[in-house]
């Protein structure tokens, strides 16, 4: 079967949480038996697509089952045709209202005009896959008609192999010392950064935000001020070509954040033994256990107090990066690899089944 496995402005998502997800996918399904399509256009683009579709020949690739995971026009386009010809279509909610919600400036006004929009387009899927039962639950309230199924984003545990080695001198080249406290990923401010700073002020604990953020003018007015005057003791580094870097640097992951869909960068943390602080939400709820393979806490006192302990027994952060440790592995390419198939033979039987 030749599968299409499509994320439309790859080259500008690359560096966002979905871009990780799909590189999972297709680096999972590599080692299946199926052929990949990456792109839906015979000859590469939309533009070419077009022009063949000018002269009589067809625009679209060749294959059996399209999968999809952005939102944005190109799949539309994707999923009219593979309406249009009987094609099973599955689409992969990466996006809800509100996890966009935070994320950039005005995304919260637009909410409304996206809940609808998502509403309409997964509705048009044989499938939607998404990255939790939390996710799962918050589509049902849109509603969404299609059936939803939730598969892990995983984690690509062979990319991080080799991050010890790079210890010393990731934490010459940020300047680190002492108990460092960080977190990976696009500085949003539906990600926590606002607690992360002030938990900063609170302690003498070194923090650091490894991943790219914005300054221009659909950056929230949050992000703007605090990476560009942050607390003494708070760095951000902004893109780093090797991820290894930041979890070799750190010794606590801390990721407050208000809204996730599953959050691959706490997945790459416990592969890499790290003890993570989590915000107690439902997400983390579904997937961690509190006291064995993280903390959770609600308040920043609960937070401080959390790094508190972690900062005075190294047993307690050991114990808690081994079980982390497990817990990645139960997320591993093999399971993605699995979960995708097993959605595909789904997709495919209830598209035949309502023809």
């Amino acid at each position: 079967m030749r599968i299409l496995n499509y994320l439309e402005l790859a080259d500008r998502i690359q560096r966002s949480g979905i871009g990780t997800a799909v590189r999972n996918q297709r680096k999972a399904l590599a080692d299946s038996e199926h052929r990949l399509v990456t792109s839906p256009w015979a000859g590469g683009s939309p533009a070419t697509a077009g022009l063949k579709r000018l002269v009589g020949d067809p625009a679209f690739e060749s294959y059996d089952l399209a999968h999809c995971n952005l939102i944005g026009p190109g799949t539309v386009t994707v999923a009219e045709h593979a309406v249009r010809t009987d094609l099973p279509l599955v689409l992969h909610a990466h996006v809800t209202r509100e996890d966009f919600a935070g994320s950039f400036r005005g995304s919260a006004t637009v909410g409304p005009i996206l809940e609808r929009y998502l509403r309409w387009l997964y509705s048009r899927a044989d499938l939607v896959l998404c990255p939790s039962e939390y996710t799962r639950s918050t589509l049902s309230t849109y509603p969404i008609t299609a059936p939803v199924r939730s598969i892990t984003n995983g984690v690509d545990i062979d990319t991080l192999a080799g991050y010890e080695s790079l210890r010393d001198s990731s934490r010459r080249r940020f300047d680190l010392d002492g108990l460092v406290v960080f977190a990976v990923g696009n500085v949003f401010e539906r990600k926590g950064v606002s607690a992360f700073c002030r938990l900063a002020a609170r302690t003498d604990y070194e923090f650091v935000w490894f991943g790219p953020y914005d300054t221009g003018p659909h950056a929230s007015p949050t992000v703007r001020r605090l990476v560009r005057s942050p607390p003494d003791n708070v760095t951000f580094t902004g893109w780093i070509d090797d991820i290894r870097e930041a979890y070799a640097a750190g010794d606590v992951y801390l990721f407050p954040t208000n809204v996730e869909n599953q959050g691959i960068a706490v997945l790459e943390a416990m592969a890499c033994g790290a003890a993570v602080v989590l915000r107690k939400i439902p997400v983390f709820e579904e997937l961690y256990t509190d006291g064995e393979d993280c903390l959770l806490c609600e308040t920043l006192s609960e937070f401080e107090t959390a790094l508190e302990r972690l900062a005075a027994d190294p047993l307690l952060r050991e114990r808690l990066g081994e079980n982390a440790k497990e817990t990645a592995r139960r997320h591993d390419l093999d399971r993605v690899r699995t979960e995708l198939l097993d959605a595909y033979e789904m997709a495919t039987n209830r598209q035949a089944t309502t023809d």
